[in-house]
């Protein structure tokens, strides 16, 4: 029997919302609106054209783009023809961008009028692009001429081929700053990210009557796929815009009724600070979710004041497990303050020791994960594959407590990764563009309490004897090496950094010493 009769993958899942929910609406950006039967139409349109310009099942495709309708369409394209999507965060480099490129074994790269000199910057150091997708924004922008067009593609009518697919094909490969300095490729099946999709529709109540708008980039996966992708799974409207400011989102949540809002805690308290907060209407709010970093207690209650009708979740995971691990559901804000609370229902999480032994409640050890959502591996990189699913479970590589109920607290990050504004920021890389600077002896890069970004980079220097170094020199020089995210916030100067008898340098020490920094930014 024909395996496409029991097929499930993620173009599949576009075809059969479109199915029961014709003539609703699916996509908002901008002037473009889409029902479901106009989204499917324009996603089999789109896959057809790109196959007749060579993609085909397995291919590399990038996107280096803000939100869009077309983002949107190109991601399910994709799918339908089986290739893999390769998403890149548009606040890199163009060195940062082609090395992914490179690494992806990309062909082509769609991008926007906004990004396309990053894009063509990065292109031309990796000789395999064979050429550039022009997608529409959000705003009226100018199509670039030498690109391929993204409406030209929409409108093929070219026959889409049949394409042996199953959900254990890839989907996507998401590249993940960790510790070392050059970014790792998640590969993820069809199978994993549905699986996650089950998860966030059952425990993050992700439902058919929400009006969700999605702010935050897709080129991460907690928007792409805890949000944008369930919603389309079970039927949901999406309202789609590039910007999370607040002089924009607090209009929209207002003239579309947007029932359903994800964010991380910074732009949650932008929102909160707006002079428009208060002249808006928001009680169409229902759904909160935040991520990326711990809410600070005194901004939940806050929020819980302000917006009474409004439930919130805490979502926890990591691009690995595509990403959704565990959740703090909205009667536990409030009681379990600073968790990430606990598996959700496709997940299976332990906090172990370096045994692989369950510790007690109140003691640190590692979140590891079983779980059907998680990747195959690293692309290309078998040797990282192997050590992050050691054991038989994967190691996160965060630091945890776990309580008698157990309730999950990040506490630490084993791999010494910074979350600030959202971004995933690793420490080592930071460090090594510092080291560059002749006059720096060692340097320790941490994150510290910020009231804006959560979580602020923060470098601690010690200069080289009888050398001169100032804050604006430090960070003119590392401010053409490194993404504006990666910078740092913050040059401390000090005349030793803290180790112990081994000579292993401390830096729980450092926050601990510096943890005020920022009290009065």
């Amino acid at each position: 029997m024909d395996s496409i009769v029991r097929r499930q993958t993620l173009g599949d899942l576009l075809r059969r919302s479109a199915a029961r929910n014709p003539d609703k609406l699916a996509v908002v950006c901008g002037d473009t609106g889409w029902s479901y039967a106009e989204f499917h139409g324009i996603v089999d349109r789109l896959a057809a054209g790109l196959a007749a310009r060579g993609i085909t099942k397995g291919e590399r495709l990038a996107i280096l783009a803000r939100n869009s309708h077309a983002f949107v369409a190109l991601r399910f394209a994709l799918a339908r023809l089986g290739a893999v999507l390769v998403p890149i965060n548009f606040m890199l480099k163009a060195e940062e961008v082609a090395y992914i490129l490179r690494h992806a074994g990309a062909r082509m790269l769609a991008t926007d009028t906004g990004l396309a000199p990053l894009a063509r910057g990065a292109a031309a150091l990796v000789p395999a692009i064979e050429q550039l997708i022009w997608l529409p924004s959000e705003a009226p922008s100018e199509r670039q001429g030498d690109m391929i067009d993204f409406a030209a593609l929409a409108s093929s009518t070219d026959e889409l081929p049949a394409v042996a697919l199953d959900g254990t094909d890839l989907a996507q490969i998401v590249y993940t700053s960790g510790t070392e300095s050059l970014p790792k490729g998640a590969m993820l099946t069809h199978d994993a990210v549905i699986s996650q999709y089950v998860s966030c529709v059952v425990d993050a109540e992700i439902a058919s009557h929400d009006v969700a708008l999605n702010a935050l980039p897709l080129y991460h996966c907690a928007q792409l796929d805890v949000f944008f992708g369930p919603s389309i799974y079970v039927g949901g409207t999406n309202i789609i815009t590039a910007s999370p400011a607040p002089d924009n989102l607090l209009p929209l949540i207002a003239k579309f009724r947007i029932t359903s809002f994800f964010a991380p805690p910074t732009v949650w308290i932008s929102l909160l600070r707006s002079p428009l907060f208060d002249r808006t209407d928001l009680s169409s709010l229902r759904k909160g979710y935040y991520g990326a970093s711990i809410m600070p207690v005194e901004v939940l209650r806050e929020l819980k004041q302000r917006l009474p009708e409004v439930r919130l979740w805490n979502l926890y995971g990591q691009t690995e497990i595509a990403p959704l691990a565990t959740m703090l559901g909205p009667d536990d804000q409030l009681r379990k303050p600073g968790s990430c609370g606990r598996a959700v229902l496709n997940v299976e999480t332990r906090v172990v020791d370096d045994a692989m032994n369950d510790v007690p409640p109140g003691v640190v050890g590692e979140v590891v994960h079983r779980s059907p959502h998680l990747m195959l591996g690293y692309f290309h990189d078998d040797e990282r594959t192997q050590a992050a699913f050691h054991g038989g479970w994967f190691h996160s590589g965060d630091l945890a407590t776990i309580d008698a109920e157990g309730y999950i607290t990040i506490v630490d990050r084993k791999k010494d990764m910074i979350k600030t504004g959202g971004e995933n920021v690793a420490s080592r890389e930071v460090e090594e563009a510092l080291y560059l600077i002749p006059e720096v002896s060692e340097v320790a890069v941490i994150g510290l309490p910020h009231p804006r970004w959560v979580e602020a980079v923060v470098a601690v220097i010690v200069v080289k004897p009888g050398c001169a170094l100032t804050e604006a020199q430090v960070l003119s020089e590392v401010q053409s090496r490194l993404a504006s995210f990666k910078t740092p916030k913050r040059i401390v100067f000090v005349e030793a950094l803290p180790k112990n008898p081994s000579g292993k340098l401390l830096k729980r020490q450092l926050r601990e010493m510096h943890a005020g920094l920022f009290t009065e930014a």
